[in-house]
């Protein structure tokens, strides 16, 4: 019996780590960042939990992320899913890219996420890449640097997507339409 727990759970008592995309009938793509094994030690012994961090995007230009516990993996991953689906928020896209380059910290994680042009692909790693490959952009730099935390790394990596704004909305706020706007831009670019 035990033995049948610990292959369940993983090496040495570790969480199990599953990391894998679904895709839904209603377009979203799904991917599991982590699971953690959660312990708590109550008076008759121990109460065993699971932690999922989850990551939903439409490859349009949404994207959200969540993470919520139950008794069994399963239920934490599909309650994080509905939770991350509530929380999904747009993000302004440059054809295949994004607009312009961004930094933005959560915790000790820090991210750096630039433009690239045409062809380049996403170059980036862990749950920095499950979030811009869920988001639909193509062509990316990001680099992940301080704690590399899943959960850190995720979240400032939203952080950074949501300090993004188009241009539309940059000429709205100044208001001008948005060729006098571009206008302005190569004027001063000269």
């Amino acid at each position: 019996m035990a033995e049948k727990k610990r292959a369940a759970t993983g090496s040495a008592g570790q969480a199990p780590r599953e990391s894998g995309k679904f895709e839904q009938q209603d377009n979203f793509v799904e991917t599991v960042l982590q699971v953690r094994r959660v312990t708590k030690v109550i008076k008759g012994g121990r109460r065993l939990a699971f932690s999922a961090l989850v990551v939903v995007g439409d490859k349009e230009g949404r994207v959200g992320i969540a993470s919520s516990k139950s008794r069994e993996p399963a239920g934490a991953i599909s309650k994080a899913f509905r939770r991350a689906r509530k929380e999904m928020f747009e993000v302004p896209l440059y054809k295949t890219t994004i607009p312009y380059d961004v930094q933005a910290q959560h915790g000790a994680s820090n991210v750096i996420i630039r433009s690239a042009s045409k062809g380049t692909g996403v170059i980036a790693g862990g749950a920095v890449r499950s979030v811009l490959e869920a988001l639909g952009v193509k062509d990316v730099l990001a680099k992940a640097l301080g704690s590399s935390n899943h959960g850190n790394v995720a979240r400032a990596t939203l952080c950074a997507l949501q300090k993004l704004r188009s241009a539309q909305h940059i000429a709205r706020l100044r208001g001008k339409d948005l060729n006098e706007l571009m206008g302005e831009v190569h004027v001063n670019a000269q």
